[in-house]
């Protein structure tokens, strides 16, 4: 995949916004999409199925999540704003005119604001760009769920 591709996949941090569930045209949405299609008014079906199979209780709650997943919007951080609350690399990429946060002098800092969980794994993926360069590390992590 070219540089510009690679500039629409992956966000400023490394995160991989194809694979995210807010983004408007990811995996999540276009899958959560076609699961809602394929049950279709699969409500009343659930409803029955309690009565041996309790798991179906929770229906209701499932489809609510999936609703929710099918209504991603984020155009992606490059081109929008970050869904992450008070994301300091959505502000920071553009001030140091950096693509991605491992090619700015200051990393890694601690102007991420992200939750320590969050934060180290930011550190790893800058890490790994770094030092395989951006392409061969969305290569490298295509087939990776973004959660994990």
């Amino acid at each position: 995949m070219n540089r510009q591709n690679i500039l629409k996949e992956l966000a400023p941090c490394g995160l991989n916004c194809r694979k995210c569930m807010a983004k408007e045209d990811g995996d999540i949405k276009k899958y959560s999409l076609a699961l809602k299609r394929l049950l279709g008014d699969f409500d009343r079906y659930a409803e029955r199925f309690s009565a041996f199979l309790p798991v179906f209780r929770h229906y209701p709650q499932f489809r609510d999540l999936l609703d929710y997943l099918t209504k991603g919007d984020c155009t992606g951080c490059r081109a929008g704003m970050c869904k992450y609350p008070d994301c300091g690399v959505q502000a920071c990429f553009r001030e140091k005119g950096v693509d991605f946060c491992f090619e700015c002098d200051d990393f890694p800092c601690d102007h991420t604001n992200f939750d320590p969980d969050l934060h180290e794994r930011w550190k790893r993926m800058n890490t790994r760009m770094r030092e395989i360069g951006p392409e061969a590390y969305d290569e490298e992590t295509k087939d990776i769920p973004r959660y994990q």
